[in-house]
């Protein structure tokens, strides 16, 4: 086995990213605040594996479809046809997705909701979907990505959460999941702007693909201000955040202005005049940046709370 195209291939940073964010929901926000829970620390650990396998089942397949436009966008970066056959990127792709729906059809029933087995055939299904045939809709497979990584937090409210609910409980129950859905809506945010900010450096590439993205649609100058005016929503709910949750706390505030709020800013003034590939390849690694920082400000919670 090739380890470090096979790294490449399967996104390993950004697996690492996904159990780093699932940890710290189960071991920083529900731990510390006593939650009740279903999930023991190796069912979680099994949940946690299931979404890093269908997620590299996705990242395979998406490179399986994109060489194309990769080899414009990337060639440096090619790993199916240099390192990897066809064959053997396909069979991965099959292994990931068996494995991890297989976990969720095992995670499904313990927790007694044999229907959440869905939760896990759907992403498998719509990421294939996306690099076949959504990813050349304009926008479509924007979204749908960004639900996929929104659906990383809100996964585990939705298993371990979700099934412990009892009357007694209820209220506790809703204000901490709550707060997952409030991360994964600005993970949704800050995804999509990637996307469309990817889709400003991939522009060539994707022009000969015959994508249908909205730099190839509207050019680069109306897509830059689309960007700006949806990074505008992030910002305002961080703003919002600040302001009626972390006045008292001055390490929460000294940390969201820092690695939140400033970068965003920032991003809002280069994108306006971003032109070069250079140009948006940097603000896509910021945007990666803040994404990073917000959901690793999950820890932060036991401090704000408590």
């Amino acid at each position: 086995m090739k380890w470090r195209p096979f790294f490449q291939l399967i996104r390993f940073p950004n697996l690492i990213m996904i159990i780093l964010t699932q940890a710290l929901v189960k071991y920083h926000l529900f731990e510390p605040f006593g939650i009740d829970v279903t999930l023991s620390d190796l069912d979680f650990g099994l949940l946690v594996l299931s979404m890093i396998c269908l997620a590299a089942a996705g990242n395979i397949i998406n490179d399986l479809y994109d060489r194309r436009a990769d080899k414009i966008n990337k060639p440096h970066k090619l790993v199916i046809g240099t390192h990897f056959s066809e064959k053997t990127a396909y069979n991965l792709f099959f292994l990931f997705n068996i494995i991890g729906v297989g976990i969720g059809f095992y995670l499904a029933n313990l927790v007694g909701r044999p229907s959440f087995v869905a939760l896990f055939i759907l992403p498998s299904a719509f990421l294939y979907f996306y690099a076949t045939q959504i990813k050349s809709t304009v926008l479509v497979g924007n979204l749908v990505v960004s639900i996929m990584v929104a659906m990383i937090i809100v996964m585990v409210g939705i298993f371990d959460l979700v099934p412990a609910i009892t009357p007694e409980n209820r209220l506790t129950q809703k204000v901490i999941f709550s707060i997952l859905i409030d991360y994964a809506i600005f993970a949704f945010l800050l995804n999509f702007l990637r996307e469309m900010v990817k889709d400003q450096e991939d522009i060539r590439g994707d022009y000969n693909a015959g994508y249908q993205t909205l730099p190839v649609i509207l050019g680069r100058e109306r897509t830059n201000k689309i960007i700006f005016l949806v990074a505008l929503l992030p910002l305002a709910g961080a703003l919002y955040y600040i302001y009626n949750y972390l006045n008292d706390n001055r390490l929460a505030l000294l940390y969201a202005l820092l690695f939140v709020v400033g970068p965003l800013l920032y991003f809002l003034v280069k994108i306006t005049s971003a032109e070069s590939k250079k140009q948006y390849h940097h603000l896509s690694l910021l945007l990666k940046l803040v994404l990073a920082a917000g959901l690793i400000s999950v820890g932060l919670y036991r401090f704000i709370l408590l």
